[in-house]
């Protein structure tokens, strides 16, 4: 009987530890702030789609804490500074950091 307990408080422990470190492992950032970059990524990827200069399949999109990292490629710098104007224009982003090359 004891033994079964003594499992069952190391699985709830090392559940409890795996679950909340993982979150912060990733990017250093909360699970909270890991959901809100998750939604910031989702809506700049959204204007990518709704925009008829810029090819959401080419252009990867990443945040971390608010700050937007844009890289792949682009047709045109024209395409490359409207991607970063369309990221700049969505609310909930600090930054942009324009990595897209041009070819």
């Amino acid at each position: 009987m004891i033994s079964r307990l003594a499992i069952a408080a190391m699985v709830a422990a090392t559940t409890l530890v795996t679950a909340t470190g993982c979150a912060v492992e990733r990017h250093q950032e909360t699970a909270g702030a890991y959901v809100d970059d998750s939604a910031v990524t989702t809506k700049v990827k959204a204007k990518f789609a709704e925009d008829p200069t810029v090819s959401a399949m080419a252009i990867k999109v990443d945040t971390l804490n608010g700050v937007v990292q844009l890289s792949g490629f682009a047709k045109s710098n024209e395409e490359r500074m409207t991607a970063e104007r369309l990221a700049r224009n969505t609310n909930g982003v600090a930054d942009v950091r324009n990595d897209i090359l041009v070819r």
